[in-house]
């Protein structure tokens, strides 16, 4: 296994977690335009709009907030490994808390997903090279598929390190590797959904 490449901040210490949460739009101002494609792209499968949403690496709920009043009849799983961003999301969805259940993990544990049921939809943006290293990625892929439906989606966003995206090649993968990557865990249809600003929207599909 390679080694671990540290993270520069700790997420779970409060003041750095609200710093993250002020910046994160002002840095990329962009961001809003995947929230929406995710939704599109979740309408798209399922129009009704009844989905079961897991979501990795959840923050402070910016997406989570723009997919429950996107889809409000679904029900929303956020999946964090700090306290401290799961209490600005609570602070953030506002009248979807209802249909929202926060816990408190971290993907880079083996048993991250045991418990937790069966999805339409996994969703995860800028989350996937919190595994501190890309060689990482298939592994936490392949369990993500354990988690959905037979019929279900999982919609990935990271930064890349092709043109105008990080310099960091073993943290981040290019498009092609992420690509690769879901076809590696089992996914057989991969389609790019979004590129913008450095940063890659993913549909895999199981059929």
């Amino acid at each position: 296994m390679q080694p671990e490449i540290p993270s520069p901040i700790d997420l779970r210490d409060p003041a750095t977690a609200a710093d993250w949460a002020q910046s994160a739009l002002v840095k990329r101002p962009w961001r809003p335009e995947f929230f929406q494609a995710f939704a599109d792209t979740i309408l798209k499968h399922f129009p009704a709009g009844a989905v079961r949403i897991l979501e990795l690496g959840s923050g402070p709920g910016f997406l989570a907030e723009h997919l429950l009043q996107a889809l409000p009849e679904s029900q929303y799983v956020a999946l964090d490994f700090s306290a401290a961003m799961h209490a600005l999301a609570r602070q953030c969805v506002g009248p979807g808390r209802e249909h929202i259940h926060f816990i408190e993990r971290n993907f880079l544990t083996p048993d991250w997903s045991q418990g937790l049921g069966v999805f339409d939809v996994v969703v995860t943006m800028q989350a996937v090279h919190e595994l501190r290293h890309k060689t990482r990625a298939s592994a936490l892929h392949q369990q993500v598929k354990s988690l959905l439906q037979s019929d279900g989606y999982y919609l990935l966003c990271d930064h890349h390190t092709d043109t105008g995206g990080m310099q960091n090649t073993e943290l981040y993968m290019s498009v092609s590797e992420q690509k690769s990557a879901l076809m590696t865990a089992g996914f057989t249809h991969v389609e790019q959904i979004l590129n913008k600003g450095g940063m890659a929207l993913h549909q895999a599909h199981c059929k």
